[in-house]
């Protein structure tokens, strides 16, 4: 173990500086045409514009609550190429730039779509997540609720729910990802906490948002502790593996887990084409087969074999699982007949906060 000091990961914590605010912004163009353009649309905009010639940087004042507006409107002046060469930093306030600030320095065009994401880094900044838990049973009997799994919802001001998808896909354009897939996990912690869960816990994490296992989940870890749960009942299940290109980089974050005392699940299986692979990479203990294949299993002879197929190599390996997606008694049948250890869908409960403190008793 190191002797260095636990702290979390600056990456995954910090947010961007509050577009609301009045500040300058730094722009530094490629050449000197692009620079030109950007000044003709700043002046003929009437903005408070500084020349720094030696370092090809034109610094703006920005109004409080104008910053949005006004890089749209530089964007509209430039190509995409020249948008995406440039390069943009705001600053609050009347700072000068220094040697912390410097990573967050980016293109003007990532710069545009994350001041149009101003109101996730205002949910974030305002702690607007929520968790609402969805139960995984015993597929022999239903009336069992074996585990919950954290599911992350937002929260407009108002109270109105927030979907994960637009969330997500906000995350992913603005390079917010780092942030909202640590806050929705200590989130889970928090809310677990707070309804009494004993249970197993599912917590879902996304692979690419995590640059080095021993920083970026250290505070996940620590609120875990803290929390006082056990770590044998806590599964962190991971998403989106069909975007995780490194396969080396991944199985770190799950030795990492490992060696902290959590189970590791494999989420949708049989959605992606290295789903199999994974498996042999990462050795994980629960793996959840992919709704997809399990809605109509009963009717379609194809994904029959498959999932039957899926299972057997399953239980081959000693590897428990899941089949997503329950909607029909049909389903849950045919499922149990072909020796699934758990079961999780609407058939047996939507997510939901407070999550539901008993099941239904589904028999054949």
């Amino acid at each position: 173990m190191s002797d260095t000091p636990a702290r979390g990961c600056d990456r995954c914590q910090a947010l961007p500086s509050p577009q609301e605010a009045s500040g300058r912004l730094f722009l530094w163009s490629p050449v000197g045409h692009s620079q030109g353009r950007l000044l003709n649309c700043l002046r003929e905009a009437r903005h408070e514009v500084q020349v720094r010639a030696e370092a090809r940087c034109v610094v703006v004042c920005v109004p409080q609550a104008t910053l949005s507006p006004l890089v749209a409107n530089v964007v509209a002046a430039l190509s995409q190429e020249e948008a995406r060469a440039t390069r943009a930093l705001f600053m609050v306030g009347e700072d000068e730039p220094g040697l912390p600030d410097y990573p967050r320095v980016g293109s003007l065009q990532r710069f545009v779509t994350r001041a149009r994401a101003g109101w996730l880094v205002d949910l974030l900044a305002e702690q607007r997540l929520t968790t609402h838990f969805q139960p995984i049973v015993h597929a022999q009997d239903t009336g069992r609720i074996f585990a919950y799994e954290a599911l992350m919802r937002g929260r407009e001001r108002d109270g109105a729910l927030v979907p994960p998808g637009r969330m997500m896909q906000t995350a992913r354009e603005a390079d917010l990802l780092f942030q909202l897939d640590l806050a929705a996990r200590t989130t889970a912690i928090r809310e677990a906490v707070k309804h009494g869960l004993n249970t197993h816990l599912f917590i879902n994490f996304t692979p690419t948002a995590i640059y080095d296992a021993s920083f970026c989940l250290r505070s996940t870890v620590e609120a875990i502790h803290a929390a006082g749960i056990p770590p044998e009942r806590v599964v962190f299940e991971i998403i989106e593996t069909d975007q995780t290109a490194d396969a080396e980089h991944l199985r770190g974050i799950v030795d990492f887990y490992r060696r902290s005392g959590f189970q590791v699940a494999l989420d949708d299986l049989g959605a992606g084409f290295s789903s199999l692979n994974l498996i042999h990479r990462l050795r994980p203990d629960i793996i959840k087969l992919d709704m997809e294949l399990v809605r109509d299993v009963h009717l379609d002879p194809y994904k029959g074999s498959i999932v039957e197929k899926l299972l057997e190599i399953a239980r081959t390996l000693g590897i428990r699982t899941v089949a997503e997606g329950i909607e029909t008694h049909e389903e849950l049948r045919w499922v149990r007949a072909h020796g699934v250890d758990f079961v999780q869908g609407y058939l047996i409960s939507r997510p939901q906060s407070p999550p539901v403190a008993s099941t239904p008793s589904f028999t054949d």
